[in-house]
């Protein structure tokens, strides 16, 4: 289908006006041509909620165990030693949030 534009407004080949599509609406359809959406099996969806749950509850204790030795770090005004615990929380969720996207990857594509 040949279109035409002018300003925000597209004319298709049977001269129907539309509205043009955003920057976003162009890359997901992109997006969608290039890799097909799978559908997930309800066990796949099971397991990717049991990974989510199981990361979160790891995060959680991090940040809990991290976040009291920041408060002593700053109750006794080492600042480097907080900011080297800023790092170490900002690090391990990171860290985190990579092995379970991994995981969940390995979940969605079996087969790869």
């Amino acid at each position: 289908m040949e279109e035409k534009t002018a300003g925000a407004l597209i004319w298709d080949e049977e001269n129907k006006i539309t509205m043009m599509k955003s920057a976003y609406e162009l890359a997901m359809e992109r997006l969608n041509k290039q890799s097909a959406p799978t559908k997930l099996t309800a066990a796949q969806k099971k397991e990717l909620a049991e990974l989510d749950s199981r990361y979160a509850a790891k995060i959680a204790e991090r940040e809990i165990f991290l976040k009291g030795e920041l408060k002593q770090a700053a109750e006794k005004g080492d600042a480097e030693a907080y900011v080297q615990l800023e790092k170490q929380l900002v690090s391990e969720r990171r860290k985190f949030q990579g092995e379970l996207e991994e995981k969940k990857e390995k979940v969605r594509t079996p087969g790869k």
